[in-house]
């Protein structure tokens, strides 16, 4: 089997679990860090023709990472191509196991049963909390409705204040988010890179809580241990 990964997520659980079946992944697939196949591109802009160059069984690709439009550029090209979608924790986990069986695990991996368990009863507060989430400033944008980290906060008692917003990454002025005056701001590392210095700072007055972005929006051998290290960083932010 020949695999070639168009998300990051995906790439670091089928390296784990089906060694040798890559042969090419994105110039953002940094996890695992020794992977050595041909970098095909972003996820945005993939060269397709250096994917077919590779001859893949399999390209496997995301709705909300990838674009329709290379996708279909590779179907044309005779490829096969297996598209995810991924909003929710559990459908985290189907997703994964549907890709895993289809580059060829033979069974289902040990990980990926741990990841389930750790989400089937993750650490939760006495008292709910509300947040803001930007995920990216000048302009700023912020979690909006039916996101996967939106799932993964509200299971770990944190309600985003804009889950019902019409749009999934909704640009907000940074005066309104002031005024919002969530519990907490959660600040990931990814996309923008969030810092102690360069993030806290726009929201005085306000818990901050700085989080690994692989945590909150990955979906791979991380999700095992993303509960206990997000309720963490939450934790911290109120201390």
């Amino acid at each position: 089997m020949r695999v070639v990964s168009l998300v990051p997520s995906l790439t670091e659980a089928v390296a784990r679990t089906v060694p040798g079946a890559l042969v090419g992944a994105t110039d953002w697939c940094a996890h695992p860090a020794d992977l050595d196949v041909v970098r095909v591109g972003g996820t945005k802009n993939p060269k397709t023709d250096r994917i077919l160059s590779l001859a893949p069984d399999l390209v496997i690709a995301n709705e909300e990472e990838n674009r329709a439009p290379d996708l279909d550029a590779l179907r044309a090209g005779g490829v096969e191509v297996l598209v995810t979608e991924v909003r929710t924790v559990p459908q985290a986990v189907t997703e994964l196991d549907r890709t895993l069986t289809a580059c060829g695990a033979p069974s289902r991996p040990r990980w990926l049963d741990e990841a389930e368990a750790a989400w089937a009863d993750p650490p939760v507060p006495g008292r709910r909390a509300t947040a803001v989430v930007p995920i990216w400033r000048r302009p700023w944008m912020v979690l909006g409705r039916d996101t996967f980290a939106g799932d993964v906060l509200a299971r770990l008692g944190v309600d985003h204040l804009y889950a019902t917003h019409a749009e999934r990454y909704p640009r907000i002025p940074l005066d309104e988010l002031r005024a919002a005056r969530p519990d907490v701001v959660v600040l990931p590392d990814e996309p923008y890179r969030f810092t102690a210095d360069d993030g806290p700072e726009a929201f005085p007055g306000l818990p901050c809580a700085l989080v690994d972005g692989r945590y909150l929006t990955w979906y791979g051998p991380s999700l095992a241990e993303a509960p206990r290290a997000l309720a963490a960083a939450l934790r911290a932010a109120h201390r």
